[in-house]
């Protein structure tokens, strides 16, 4: 199945405020037949110390039943054009798991699918975005743990926090993009490849006895700071000889964006076949 499974909408902050239709007939154009909407929903007040960019990562409390009835409203309008699936990308929040809970007490019945990502580390001040800047980066974080190896490390225990809370929600679920912390990678000293392998060779067993899957996410293709997939073809590879459930990701936000990187998606699944 062709099947996007990590957009955004107009309720992004740090988005478009394109309608959702661009999104859904830019979809059809190119073959899709499924579509996941999978929006941020609210962050707790002042989660992280940065108060105006805190504005700019999720939506208001207020919205979140707004757009939960926009994504319903585009599922039951685009049936038997498009199946559109309601979702959300929920964060891993250490610290905060019981406003994650009291999301999905609140909308499980109505969620189908859920992105699950590690967005934030604990820096200087507090927490902070690992995917804001890279001069933020380096000056909140890099600073913070003293050495790449070491954001690195506190990266990845943070993902493997995620997959054991996120192995016990009730619907369809998979980890965003797993290699987020390489987003800067071309301005930021170099990231020890080596340390990465290790990390998520480690990660590969906890996700295939989870039964969390992957988000097989290619934003990083059109970030000039990164240039390539958020999940390491190597790492793709092993997902589905583990039977590891990998759903592509486009990680819209922008109507253009839809598909990008998709090329690469089946070709990476076409070889897995093939062998």
């Amino acid at each position: 199945m062709k099947w996007d499974g990590h957009t955004h909408t107009k309720f992004c902050y740090h988005g478009s405020d394109a309608e959702q239709e661009l999104y859904l007939d830019r979809a059809i154009e190119l073959g899709f037949q499924r579509y996941t909407i999978s929006e941020h929903p609210p962050l707790p007040e002042g989660w992280i110390v940065d108060l105006p960019l805190w504005k700019e990562l999720a939506m208001p409390q207020d919205e979140l039943p707004l757009y939960m009835d926009y994504a319903k409203a585009m599922k039951q309008r685009y049936e038997g054009k498009l199946e559109v699936t309601v979702g959300l990308e929920l964060d891993y929040l250490q610290g905060g798991l019981d406003y994650t809970e009291a999301i999905v007490e609140q909308w499980q019945h109505e969620l189908e699918d859920v992105v699950y990502s590690v967005h934030y580390l604990p820096g200087v001040g507090g927490m902070r975005c690992i995917d804001f800047t890279p001069e933020d980066f380096r000056v909140n974080l890099l600073a913070h743990y003293g050495s790449m190896d070491n954001v690195v490390n506190a990266y990845y225990d943070h993902v493997e926090e995620a997959i054991a809370f996120a192995a016990e929600l009730p619907m369809r679920k998979r980890l965003g993009h797993i290699n987020l912390i390489e987003k800067f990678r071309r301005e930021l000293p170099p990231i020890d490849e080596t340390l990465v392998r290790q990390r998520l060779e480690r990660i590969l067993p906890l996700l295939a006895k989870s039964g969390v899957g992957i988000d097989v996410n290619t934003a990083g293709l059109r970030v000039p700071t990164c240039g390539k997939p958020y999940v390491p073809e190597w790492f793709l590879a092993e997902c589905r000889t583990m039977g590891i459930s990998c759903v592509y990701g486009s990680d819209s936000h922008k109507p253009e964006h839809v598909g990008v990187g998709w090329d690469w998606y089946e070709e990476q699944m076409g070889e897995a076949e093939a062998e």
